[in-house]
């Protein structure tokens, strides 16, 4: 009984789980709580009276103490309703070498258990105070051999601030040292588990919560669940449970990010009787038709479904991007390669986008021809790098909305482009206004010079696809006075938490993808601090000196109470102005909305940089020319020095 039936709109969040105990007759539990409301269970496999050592000194023949077997539950239950949960008594890292030994020995016979009954995935008990060196390597070498199953790494969601007579010193790192923040003990953790992209996390929610900035570390880590405890809730008026506007805000952002909520806990409420409705048990995969039952926790999972459909459903720009979510996509070479006409007509569809466009050509008809003129001057516009028309159309759109003449020159180097723009320009009868030039913009010879020049030619780093290139080239035919569009562009740059992205890339096992920049559309990331300007490029430039070589060293101040971080790399963007105020934009502070043309790019680093808690980062970014390519060099400097990515474009280059 899902929370929602959105299907498409948040993935796994509308499923919602419940935290058992562990119980000999596993078919009477699933009946019971998937009748109840729930969709899937976190159950213990094993008794947890359950020791290797008394197993095993009854002879060699022993039975493990299970819940059930694939007889009494098939396969297809277990994998859909069931997530194991291993043993809270096991500890790897005991100074009790006979605990320790038996600790071992019974996380593999649970795990190969849960594998055996192809469930998907296993919830880990938390890793003790301290030191938890052998409990990572244990799970280490679990995680070489267990086919598609996730391990979820249970954490308290706790961020410990210091006293006033304590250390802000966190100890980060420290094996040795007791971690005051769950963070601290995840990243360690993973760290010792070589970023195991099967290594996942389940946060334990308690009634407090830790600050906003240290809630947000976690939107870029792998969670998988949110375990909601019943004492969490508050009481409402009426007696029913509720969360506070902060846990309600949490669990909503949870939602977007696909995490799944789990109940765990007792009733703890006095709920009046007639809250528990029966649920007749429909469910297909349910053990035996029961009669009804009545749910001692609905009342928290019918709040918990409540959050969920209160939530705006996706816009119709979400509906475009959210296959493209976290999903690694090459940049375009725009001169190098010619565009697919599906490119061109995903690209066209952005109608935001070209009418900013048609409201900057608007604006600068204006500017350029006085009203008393309008009927006698003709301005002269190109379109460089036109494609299949869309800046066509939204030029001369702008000149019949601005009452001015004009003469249109499209240029386009891709030669199949070129059929569909004389195909347009005839079907519409733009004849006696467009001439289609099918050059490269570099190499033409313009039989006139230009009052104003338009092209989108720019990428999601604002210059990644060589628009200052290419405009330099072509601005050779615009008048000294000459107005181009866009006027300006600035690349910004901010340092992202992203475990999803960086072990996709780290999937590859090479040095060129970690050094490799990708357009993805950023999803389950965390944003570590604002963005921050990096190049700028300004068009005409007629300066006789002028490159497009750029170095910049950018300092990132991460905020204090956010605690450490990891940084997995950097999210670029761009800002770009049109002409005078009308602005095209995905940098996160001033996004134009709704525009959906350019996603972010995404610079990963080779080896992830962990930033303790008040440290500054520091990076260096440069943009190099050669004759034939462009590309970029980037490193950090502090806390630590990362090695110089993407020397000489060895990995990443654009193509002149």
């Amino acid at each position: 009984m899902p929370l929602g039936q959105r299907a498409g709109d948040r993935g796994d969040s509308r499923y919602c789980g419940v935290e058992t105990e562990f119980s000999n007759e596993m078919p009477e539990v699933l009946n019971h709580n998937l009748a109840g409301g729930f969709d899937f269970v976190l159950a213990p496999l094993i008794d947890p009276s359950h020791r290797p050592s008394i197993s095993m000194d009854n002879g060699d023949g022993f039975v493990l103490p299970v819940a059930a077997s694939d007889l009494i539950v098939n396969p297809a239950q277990w994998s859909s309703h069931v997530v194991g949960k291993i043993s809270s008594w096991i500890d790897l890292d005991s100074d009790d070498e006979k605990l320790r030994l038996e600790s071992e020995t019974a996380l593999k016979q649970e795990i190969s258990w849960a594998s055996h009954l192809s469930i998907q995935a296993c919830l880990l008990p938390p890793p003790k105070e301290g030191s938890f060196g052998n409990y990572a390597r244990c799970v280490n070498q679990i995680l070489q051999g267990i086919g598609n199953m996730q391990l979820w790494l249970r954490l308290p969601l706790e961020k410990s601030e210091p006293m006033e007579n304590e250390s802000e010193d966190t100890g980060y790192g420290s094996l040795g040292a007791a971690l005051s923040d769950s963070w601290e003990s995840w990243n360690s953790f993973r760290l010792l588990c070589e970023h195991s992209n099967q290594l996942c996390v389940a946060l334990d929610i308690r009634r407090s919560l830790p600050s906003i900035n240290s809630l947000f570390r976690w939107f870029g880590e792998p969670v998988r669940a949110a375990i909601i405890h019943t004492d969490a809730f508050l009481t409402n008026a009426r007696g029913y449970p509720c969360l506070s506007k902060r846990h309600q805000k949490l669990i909503t952002s949870f939602f977007e990010l696909s995490f799944q909520v789990v109940i765990s806990g007792q009733l703890v409420h006095s709920i009046p009787e007639e809250s528990f409705a029966v649920f007749p048990s429909n469910d297909n995969d349910t053990i035996n038709e029961a009669a009804p039952i009545r749910h001692e926790l609905k009342p928290y999972v019918d709040y918990v479904a409540f959050l969920y459909q209160r939530m705006d459903p996706l816009s119709e720009q979400e509906r475009f991007e959210i296959n493209y979510r976290d999903f690694l996509q090459s940049p375009l070479q725009p001169l190098m390669d010619n565009l697919e006409a599906q490119t061109y007509e995903t690209f066209e569809k952005d109608t935001v986008k070209y009418t900013q466009y048609q409201r900057a050509v608007c604006q600068a008809l204006l500017d350029r021809v006085p009203y008393e003129h309008a009927s006698t001057s003709q301005t002269v516009l190109m379109v460089v790098g036109a494609g299949r028309g869309p800046l066509v159309r939204a030029s001369l759109q702008a000149a019949e909305e601005a009452g001015r003449k004009i003469k249109v020159y499209a240029v386009e180097k891709n030669p199949n482009a070129v059929v569909t723009l004389h195909s347009l320009i005839k079907l519409e009868g733009w004849e006696n206004m467009v001439t289609v030039v099918s050059c490269d913009m570099r190499h033409w010879d313009a039989p006139e010079k230009a009052d104003i020049l338009v092209s989108e030619l720019l990428g999601s780093f604002g210059d990644n696809e060589l628009s200052p290139e290419c405009l330099d080239g072509a601005q050779r035919f615009l008048k000294p006075d000459g107005i181009s569009i866009p006027s300006l562009y600035t690349s910004y740059l901010q340092p992202i938490t992203t475990s999803k992205l960086y072990n996709d890339v780290k999937s590859h096992k090479d040095l060129a993808h970690l050094e490799t920049a990708y357009v993805v559309k950023l999803h389950r990331v965390a944003k570590l601090a604002p963005a921050q300007p990096v190049f700028t490029f300004v068009h005409p430039n007629f300066s006789a000196n002028r490159s497009n070589q750029r170095y910049t060293k950018l300092k990132f101040e991460i905020p204090f109470d956010t605690g450490s971080t990891l940084v997995h790399g950097f999210a670029g963007y761009f800002d770009a102005v049109l002409y005078k105020d009308i602005h095209l934009s995905i940098e996160p502070s001033m996004p134009t909305t709704t525009m959906f043309s350019w996603f972010p790019i995404f610079f990963p680093l080779r080896s992830p940089v962990c930033v303790p808690s008040g440290c500054q980062l520091e990076v260096q970014f440069w943009r190099c020319c050669a004759p034939s390519k462009v590309w970029y060099e980037w490193c950090v400097t502090s806390p630590v020095v990362s090695p110089l990515h993407n020397v000489n474009g060895r990995s990443y280059w654009v193509g002149l």
